[in-house]
């Protein structure tokens, strides 16, 4: 619980006795590899912190196929914005790459929060503004170059995650087919 609270201390908009508070709030939950926090259709209740593990957020293509849009390193919060905020369905899901352990802690707690602690709701807004700027620079290398330029920024990047995520996940991020991942892997090693 060490590192919530020392990302509770971010931007030093919350006093020591409000981070004991709120992270008194928070639930523990572990995850398996593969097992989801959050599937297609569910609604979002939940904002989740990873204190260790990974989290991959992936949207079903029209052909069924998974299609990995993003991932969530410990540190970080995550949340379906969309559905957390309008209370509909999920379009995208959340899935453990790996073990993970994670903190939650439900709406109705975090609105009460808010409530009592008003900076509360500045720091979560902090927390929001600073992960999608991040979640737009990260993904922006995915645009140019070719699929080996591609996953030597993502290696350069993310050494952690390209040791730890299973290929087939790399290769639906950097919109590559699995195949074409090994090869390009297969020619790096040479």
């Amino acid at each position: 619980m060490e590192k919530l609270k020392s990302i509770l201390r971010f931007g030093a908009i919350l006093s020591e006795s409000d981070i004991e508070e709120i992270a008194s709030n928070f639930k523990a939950k572990s995850l398996n590899a593969t097992e989801h926090v959050l599937e297609v259709g569910q609604i979002a209740h939940e904002i989740a912190f990873i204190e260790s593990g990974i989290v991959r957020i992936y949207k079903p293509d029209n052909d069924g196929n998974e299609v990995t849009k993003y991932f969530f390193k410990e540190n970080q919060f995550f949340v379906d914005l969309e559905s957390y905020y309008s209370g509909t369905a999920a379009s995208e899901a959340f899935q453990a790459v790996v073990d993970s352990q994670l903190y939650t802690i439900h709406k109705l707690k975090i609105d009460k929060l808010c409530e009592n602690i008003p900076n509360f709701f500045i720091f979560l807004k902090s927390i929001t503004e600073a992960t999608l700027l991040n979640k737009i620079k990260d993904n922006d290398f995915l645009n140019f170059g070719s699929s080996k330029t591609k996953y030597l920024e993502f290696i350069k990047r993310y050494p952690k995650l390209a040791l730890q995520v299973p290929q087939q996940y790399i290769a639906s991020y950097l919109k590559v087919t699995p195949q074409s991942l090994s090869r390009i892997r297969r020619e790096l090693t040479k």
